[in-house]
């Protein structure tokens, strides 16, 4: 009878806990605040970037570029939601672009548009074209609240769902579950990886966000095929976290004819 509660009780609150994404219309389970999950994840970048080795724009032209690209890609993101009349859904997203001196080939985009690159990734990027692939990528699994939806789904596995939401503050389980999710703290524990859908809008909107800020998505085919080479590094954590193999290739061929649309070269 108890289990049976349970469930029922897990149900009600999926139920009555899901929103409906303004980027892909899609409705997904929300127990946490976007605000609580934004305050939460400031400090935690602050933390991180206190911690790490930042590089600093005056001496490296690959943090200049890092900073560029975030900018293009969050201008326009703007733009995007602007014109489809969604512009109060970034309206707490405090922008902001690092890179970070570690091996890792990762990127990743926190709650209100927290972004880490590392340099380990560079030499798989190789150009600014594919840069904007990973970091429209990242970034699009932060405003199309993917990690969110993991972690509300985690709570609900773990019974920690409650109608009208969850408090990440004093909560020890739910910041497990936040330090899971999020890229800081997972870095060092268990990732909750993307399901499919969520990896299949990242690549549908990030090539649209690239596109949209002056890059050609086109090159997202090679950058992809290179990711697939780095197989064998176990410090390729994009890789080991974003599924790179055929099929996924095979759909952003699909998509490239829509992405291609919103293509106007960057001028510089």
């Amino acid at each position: 009878m108890t289990r049976v509660l349970l469930v029922a009780s897990a149900i009600v609150v999926a139920t009555v806990s899901c929103s409906r994404n303004t980027i892909t219309g899609r409705n997904q389970l929300s127990l946490v605040s976007e605000s609580d999950l934004q305050a939460t994840a400031l400090t935690e970048y602050k933390q991180f970037l206190s911690e790490n080795k930042v590089v600093s724009t005056g001496n490296s032209k690959d943090a200049e570029m890092v900073k560029r690209v975030g900018n293009r890609i969050a201008a326009a993101i703007t733009r995007y939601y602007t014109e489809k009349g969604m512009a109060s859904a970034l309206s707490s997203y405090q922008w902001e672009f690092n890179l970070v001196d570690a091996k890792d080939v990762n990127a990743w985009c926190m709650p209100g548009g927290k972004v880490v690159v590392y340099t380990g990734l560079l030499p798989v990027t190789r150009d600014e074209a594919s840069l904007a692939i990973v970091m429209g990528h990242e970034i699009t699994h932060a405003v199309a609240g993917h990690s969110r939806e993991r972690m509300s789904q985690q709570m609900v596995a773990q019974g920690l769902q409650g109608v009208g939401g969850v408090a990440l503050g004093g909560n020890q389980k739910a910041l497990s579950i936040f330090n899971a999710v999020y890229a800081p703290t997972a870095q060092v524990g268990v990732l909750l990886p993307n399901s499919r859908k969520q990896e299949s809008e990242a690549d549908h909107y990030g090539l649209i966000f690239a596109a949209m800020a002056g890059y050609n998505p086109e090159v997202a085919v090679g950058f992809w095929q290179r990711m697939a080479a780095q197989g064998g590094q176990k410090t390729s954590v994009l890789l080991s976290t974003h599924p790179s193999d055929e099929q996924r290739i095979a759909d952003i061929k699909r998509l490239l004819p829509e992405a291609m649309k919103y293509y106007t070269p960057v001028k510089n």
